[in-house]
């Protein structure tokens, strides 16, 4: 956030500026500030075909900045669209000292903003906490996959097959702009062509039993959508997740948010040219022909899906 004295707001020309936007040139108040968000969640929508008046969206909310944020945008949103159906899901891993506090800012936001609130946990589904999941792996001396590789997948999953018992139509994610560049990085490094094309703004149809998922916020910075929480006096959890240190996504988003601090705009060309050319990588990239997991019955591209792969590590 930028306070910037005795400068008008250029979008309505008569407020005074609190907000300078370094990509655009903007300087906006606070008003034009939150509905520049709004708008650029409703030109997202449109422009990757993301929502259908009737759907019935889950949401997921983790109790962060984005996810919040991205609730009370939907939640405004649906007002106007009497058709589709707004259902909150949060996923319990299963994190000492973190998730406890996410729950109830989860829990009392919806409640807010009259919003069923579903919650589910790896416990419930898989057995096991993330915390444990971590303890016995290390214990095995397994340390090839860090603790947000396990969480990514074991996540995805029961966010999938919660959404598939509300009977949402769409999954939709809090995924920002920088979450979106620093995926197509970390593919990039990885050498992952398929997942590369794979990443995005709405997934295939790949699989019956695979809700679509889309995420309104990724033309979003990540700081604007902890500033819209801001202005709108929304409760978020700002503590980080104590396994985040570990992964490399972490080392990429620092070195992108120095890049953007210097050459501001990088983070929107990256996610501009990846969407040019993923046309091409469409083309090259390996198909997944989905099956069902041969002990779940879930998806899956072979025939023990990587979930049940997972857990079989941790056993």
């Amino acid at each position: 956030m930028t306070r910037l004295n005795a400068t008008v707001c250029t979008a309505c020309k008569r407020r005074e500026a609190f907000f300078y936007r370094p990509y655009s040139g903007e300087t906006l108040c606070k008003r034009c500030f939150a509905e520049s968000i709004e708008a650029k969640v409703r030109a997202s929508i449109a422009k990757y075909g993301m929502l259908n008046f009737d759907d019935r969206i889950a949401v997921a909310v983790s109790g962060g900045k984005d996810s919040i944020s991205l609730l009370h945008v939907l939640a405004e949103m649906e007002r106007h669209h009497t058709r589709a159906s707004l259902v909150a899901i949060t996923v319990d891993e299963g994190i000492k000292g973190y998730r406890d506090e996410a729950l109830e800012i989860a829990r009392a936001n919806c409640k807010k903003l009259g919003v069923a609130h579903h919650i589910v946990s790896f416990r419930e589904l898989y057995g096991f906490t993330l915390d444990e999941v971590v303890a016995r792996t290390r214990q095995k001396g397994e340390r090839e996959l860090t603790a947000c590789a396990y969480c990514g997948v074991l996540r995805r999953r029961v966010l999938n097959v919660a959404a598939r018992a509300v009977n949402a139509s769409k999954i939709a994610t809090a995924h920002t702009l920088d979450d979106e560049v620093q995926t197509i990085l970390l593919n990039i490094f990885h050498g992952d062509v398929s997942r590369l094309s794979k990443e995005k703004p709405v997934t295939d149809e790949a699989h019956p039993k695979f809700v679509q998922k889309v995420k309104p916020f990724c033309e979003v910075p990540e700081k604007e959508t902890a500033l819209y929480a801001y202005i709108k006096g929304v409760k978020f959890q700002g503590t980080p997740c104590p396994y985040a240190s570990e992964a490399l996504r972490n080392d990429i988003r620092v070195m992108l948010n120095r890049i953007e601090e210097k050459h501001a705009g990088t983070k929107f060309t990256i996610f501009n040219s990846i969407g040019r050319i993923r046309p091409a990588l469409d083309e090259i990239a390996k198909k997944d022909d989905f099956e069902e997991c041969v002990e779940c019955g879930e998806p899956a591209s072979r025939g023990l899906c990587k979930v049940c792969q997972m857990l079989k590590q941790v056993d």
